[in-house]
């Protein structure tokens, strides 16, 4: 580690669940388990048609997004691990992706941009390289940005 991590991890801002039928999903999530649909997010460059559904309320809400491809036989092929990817709130995104880039972290190609909520984003690759020896070891990551107000929430528990 070349210095203090410049950053805080506070709290899951997402899980995303794939399968080949999110209505499937929705049977589970929304009519058994009673999560609440907030939003759909379609985008064929990712293959992804998801709804996003919602545990809890304010700044300690997780986003469950049940996905189905747009195209199973396309990539990336969201409904092929089934818990697909793991997003963590991150109070400070830049400073992160550079701390964690400078210290051997693999992220996958696409880098800062808006996600499917409206919040910046970007991933950490599943699997390691020589160049970059640190991964998810087969779990996809997201950061994402946390708001002003997820950042205060998170800093009045502490």
């Amino acid at each position: 580690m070349n210095q203090q991590r410049p950053f805080k991890v506070l709290g899951i801002q997402q899980i995303a669940i794939g399968g080949p039928d999110k209505m499937k999903l929705r049977q589970l999530w929304v009519d058994m388990l009673g999560l609440e649909i907030t939003g759909n997010f379609v985008s064929e460059r990712e293959n992804v048609d998801e709804d996003i559904a919602a545990m809890g309320t304010g700044p300690f809400k997780v986003e469950v997004d049940l996905m189905q491809p747009v195209d199973p036989e396309k990539k990336p092929a969201v409904h092929a691990t089934p818990l697909n990817h793991v997003g963590l709130w991150i109070d400070d995104l830049p400073k992160a992706v550079e701390w964690l880039a400078a210290n051997g972290v693999r992220f996958a190609p696409g880098g800062i941009r808006k996600g499917a909520a409206g919040f910046d984003i970007t991933f950490l690759h599943p699997k390691a390289s020589p160049e970059f020896p640190i991964a998810g070891e087969g779990v996809l990551i997201e950061l994402v940005q946390a708001p002003p107000e997820v950042v205060q929430a998170f800093a009045r528990l502490a």
